[in-house]
């Protein structure tokens, strides 16, 4: 299955309006316990896959664990339920407020890389393998498919394209390598979701209750075809499977994210540890009953990925955090895709003579061989599936910043628009909050300043800032805000035109208040950052310019600092942080009270 691993979207275009409540699921940084989880779904299918070897001891094992082994193909269900969920997680919120063609594209893009060149190398490897046994066998049979895969350039297009499955009614002979149909299901998914984000990104602020009863609705025909026919195998039953998995993990997504409180994470913890115990009780007991019932298992994986999204404790959230499992879990897409090329070409060489088929050899290697899987998986993850991912991530970030425009200072020359750190490094958000030093905004020339604005305002303003950067010299720093309100405007796409781009973010009573504070604040900021000299030109970005919480009259986050008995370098995570350490001293000499919400 494609790895959709947890990790965060940079700057959501729009955040939903019960983001900005007390939620306990927040979108920074990777839910290492669903990471985790990928592994043991992996290792699921894998077993299930290779329980089909000729060979006494493995139909011992099959005996002994019965459903736990023979049922492994649920695992796919699983992988559709945490894709679904971690997709939604990561990307509602960009792709949900309305269709846009760039973020969709942008979207796709991202899932071809995670997804594409590992695929590509095991299906380009697998077919030699597969042509070489069509062209030198004696036999019709090429892979250990119930159907036999089509060799042609048609069927060689459609794989390479992941589109195999798409006008398939069942499963076998549609892809070359076995268990990629689900790959090309969810594929279909990855394209269809930048439309359905938009129908589920509506459903956001519905109650908890509701939503979660519709991610089970949403896996619920998948276990009635497992009770009423036996199986889920019947014409488009993959696409059922995919649509139903992928919606009830973007469900479940919605509904933790309604949960509050701060007794959530312990209850999350006792629910997740009671649904991975459930998962083999029902399927002991579907084993035992039969008709089917090991299939209600499907129900329990919704809950079981939302439980475990919200964990912070217990036995089950402890094992699939641990460093192993997680890393695990990165390799888990690409254990997926090597093990079944693995198990053909060892059950050929058992079935031709090469191996032993039987005794303590045949089964040291065949054990060999089940747990080689995942040394190869760990090499092709790092070897193929992670350089090419950052590779075409990295060649998608060029080609946006070749379509920028190219900014020019007033004489003419080219220079580097963006806001450097030390080194020229480029600042991330949280080195500039860490350290404001490594955030610096050049001081806006008193020329400049007066500058009117002509008709065309994004490129004057541009121009105008590269100018001031050229020139970076002391002066006046009125200019500094008006130019960060100006871009950010022309980011967000707001109102503003010609010299309006520059209309004060606040009037009225406290405005010139205000500016004397910003004065005093960007004076003390641009001593501390070039060590005493006030003339070095550059200080740091006052982006509590860009928070609604420093308004006239409102405190910003910075000045709650120390409140509510949390520490002061706790609570630092407001946008007024990046000029907290250095407006210490013009506060103190101004007034007792913190001065941090200018």
């Amino acid at each position: 299955m494609a790895d959709a691993t947890s990790t965060v979207p940079t700057d959501p275009a729009d955040a939903p309006s019960d983001r900005r409540g007390s939620s306990v699921l927040r979108a920074h940084g990777e839910v290492r316990a669903l990471t985790g989880l990928r592994i043991v779904a992996a290792l699921w299918v894998v077993a299930f896959h290779f329980h089909f070897t000729a060979l006494s001891g493995v139909e011992t094992v099959n005996a002994w664990l019965g459903p736990l082994v023979t049922q492994g193909a649920l695992g796919v269900d699983l992988f559709f339920v945490l894709s679904g969920f971690v997709i939604a997680w990561t990307y509602l919120d960009q792709l949900g407020p309305r269709l846009r063609v760039r973020d969709a594209g942008s979207f796709v893009w991202a899932r071809a890389a995670r997804m594409w060149p590992a695929y590509a190398v095991v299906l380009h490897l697998f077919g030699v393998w597969l042509v070489a046994r069509a062209v030198l066998g004696s036999g019709e049979q090429i892979a250990y498919q119930a159907v036999q895969p089509e060799l042609s350039a048609g069927a060689w297009l459609e794989q390479v394209l992941l589109v195999q499955m798409w006008n398939e009614p069942y499963l076998d002979g549609a892809s070359w390598v076995g268990p990629t149909w689900s790959i090309s299901a969810e594929w279909l998914a990855y394209l269809l979701f930048p439309l359905l984000a938009v129908v589920f990104f509506r459903l956001r602020n519905l109650p908890f209750v509701v939503l979660a009863a519709g991610s089970l609705a949403c896996v619920a025909p998948i276990a009635a075809a497992f009770v009423v026919v036996g199986s889920p195998y019947y014409p488009y039953s993959w696409l059922v499977r995919v649509l139903g998995g992928f919606s009830a993990g973007v469900l479940a997504m919605l509904a933790v994210r309604r949960l509050r409180g701060s007794s959530v994470p312990a209850v999350a913890s006792s629910t997740a540890t009671l649904v991975a115990a459930a998962v083999p009780f029902v399927l002991l007991a579907g084993s035992v009953y039969g008709s089917g019932l090991h299939g209600l298992t499907v129900l329990l994986f919704p809950v079981l990925v939302g439980a475990l999204a919200l964990a912070d404790r217990g036995p089950v959230h402890h094992l699939l955090t641990r460093r192993s499992m997680v890393h695990g879990g990165h390799i888990s897409y690409a254990l997926y895709l090597v093990h079944i090329p693995m198990f053909e070409i060892f059950w050929f060489l058992s079935e031709k003579g090469v191996l032993p088929a039987g005794g303590e050899t045949g089964h040291l290697i065949a054990l060999t061989v089940f747990v080689g899987t995942l040394p190869v998986a760990h090499l092709m993850y790092t070897l193929v599936e992670r350089p090419a991912r950052r590779w075409m991530r990295a060649l998608s970030f060029r080609r946006t910043t070749a379509a920028a425009p190219e900014v020019r200072t007033a004489v003419g020359k080219p220079v580097d628009n963006r806001v450097d750190g030390v080194g020229g490094r480029p600042v991330t958000t949280d080195d500039a909050r860490c350290d404001p030093a490594t955030s610096v905004f050049p001081v806006i020339a008193p020329a400049l300043a007066a500058e009117p604005a002509p008709a065309a305002s994004v490129p004057w303003a541009l121009d105008r800032l590269a100018a001031a950067r050229a020139a970076g010299r002391a002066g006046p720093t009125e200019g500094v805000s008006a130019d960060l309100v100006a871009l950010a405007r022309m980011r967000s796409g707001g109102p503003g035109s010609g010299a309006d781009l520059f209309r004060p973010l606040v009037d009225g009573p406290g405005a010139a208040d205000r500016v004397e504070r910003l004065r005093s604040l960007q004076v003390a900021a641009r001593a501390a950052a070039d060590g005493g000299d006030t003339r070095g030109g550059v200080v740091p970005a006052p982006r509590a310019l860009r928070s609604a919480a420093a308004l006239p009259g409102t405190r910003s986050g910075a000045e709650h600092c120390g409140r509510a008995s949390r520490r002061r370098d706790d609570t630092h995570g407001s946008a007024a942080t990046p000029i907290v350490a250095a407006s210490g001293a013009a506060g103190r000499r101004r007034r007792k009270r913190p001065a941090h919400g200018v």
